[in-house]
């Protein structure tokens, strides 16, 4: 999707400025105000050409033999992820793998806040005690749309994962990070991330083989 008056920016290009805004977090928390590309590059992994090629669609700023101011750098970052003011999230399916995340106290940092949780089964006891409010399927669609949530944590079993989505998707959701081991059928207007653990175990494996 092309946001209104800015340049498209790849997909991939988007998984590395959430890098780069992660790194830009740990110098400030050491009171460091200006990072050179090159330092900037090797702290995320990447080529500096490629991180002066990835800032770039921001304009053109920094200052030669100086580098990067970072609190701008990290503003900027923040304003083109939307992460700079806390950003509404729900999660539905709240297993062993939904009350994981509902316990995560790491999201706020990053800029998103899980303000509520949904459930087949609401009523179930479950073995942890949650914050956020636990609420039935049927309050999906009312309470995306009175909270304007427009991004989705799908932890669901594979069987309604696609049901599931469908719901969030007509309830205005435009953007889905899949726990669930299933490839979702979305409109192209809609984004989603699939997290398929097993996957990224079966990654590892190949690489460690002797």
């Amino acid at each position: 999707m092309k946001k209104s008056g800015r340049p498209v920016i790849p997909r991939k290009t988007i998984y590395r400025l959430s890098i780069y805004l992660r790194c830009l977090a740990r110098l400030r928390e050491n009171s460091i105000g200006t990072v050179s590309s090159e330092a900037l590059a090797k702290a995320a992994g990447v080529k500096p050409t490629q991180l002066r090629k990835d800032l770039a669609y921001f304009g053109t700023f920094g200052t030669r033999g100086l580098g990067y101011d970072v609190n701008e750098l990290s503003e900027k970052i923040s304003d083109e992820l939307g992460t700079s003011s806390l950003q509404p999230v729900i999660l539905v399916g709240v297993g062993n793998l939904g009350l994981a995340l509902l316990s995560y106290r790491g999201f706020e940092k990053e800029g998103f806040e899980i303000i509520a949780a949904f459930d087949a089964v609401p009523k179930r006891k479950r073995d942890k005690e949650i914050k956020q409010p636990l609420l039935g399927m049927d309050k999906l669609r009312p309470f995306i749309q009175e909270h304007a949530v427009k991004m989705a944590i799908l932890s669901v079993p594979a069987a309604v994962a696609q049901v599931v989505a469908n719901q969030l998707i007509a309830a205005g959701v435009m953007g889905i990070l899949n726990f669930s081991p299933i490839v979702l059928a979305v409109p192209e207007d809609v984004i989603v991330n699939n997290v398929n653990l097993a996957i990224e175990l079966e990654n590892l494996s190949y690489f460690i083989q002797g």
